[in-house]
């Protein structure tokens, strides 16, 4: 992903990226489900989301996260690798755990203009949901497949728009990125 910078007398961006939380270990039926913790190999993931979103630049001023215990978790350790996490304004959100993309827009809406970037960690379905539900003109086509059909573990889309989040609706953005770190 191209690093996130804004030229001198350009539109001002605000910038969402969806993350679907790291793998995190099975149920099997006695642990209940929003009590589930990272895998180790889930930690692994959590840590390269941070190293990735650092790498393109994204500074989150926000990040919403699900309260469930492994989104939680991935935030903790991406946030450890994230440059610039100190500064960013963590909200633990019960409805985040079974969110529609309904929901998670009336999160988004309740957000400060003056945020550019924020970072939502949740769960899937919503998460590629959400995004293909932004997904507007310009769009890059091979993105947009990808959270049509869902996404894996450890994945982020990013969507940008010129308008604030009280603004955001369907095909209101652009998604330019879907990644998930080796």
């Amino acid at each position: 992903m191209r690093a996130v910078t804004q030229a001198e007398g350009e539109a001002p961006t605000w910038r969402l990226v969806l993350l679907r939380h790291a793998k995190a270990e099975p149920g099997k039926g006695v642990i209940p489900d929003d009590r589930r913790p990272l895998a180790l190999n889930g930690r692994k993931q959590a840590s390269r989301v941070g190293m990735a979103l650092t790498a393109a630049g994204v500074r989150p001023q926000v990040a919403l996260v699900s309260s469930a215990l492994r989104t939680r978790q991935t935030w903790d350790l991406a946030s450890s690798h994230l440059e610039g996490s100190a500064d960013t304004a963590l909200d633990v959100r019960d409805e985040l755990y079974e969110a529609s993309v309904r929901d998670v827009l009336g999160l988004l809406r309740e957000v400060e203009a003056s945020a550019r970037t924020v970072l939502v960690v949740g769960h899937e379905p919503t998460m590629a949901a959400t995004a293909a539900y932004l997904a507007g003109d310009g769009s890059d086509a091979a993105a947009v497949a990808q959270v049509r059909v869902g996404v894996p573990t450890a994945t982020y889309a990013v969507l940008e728009s010129a308008e604030p989040w009280a603004e955001w609706g369907r095909d209101g953005a652009r998604l330019v990125h879907v990644g998930r770190p080796s």
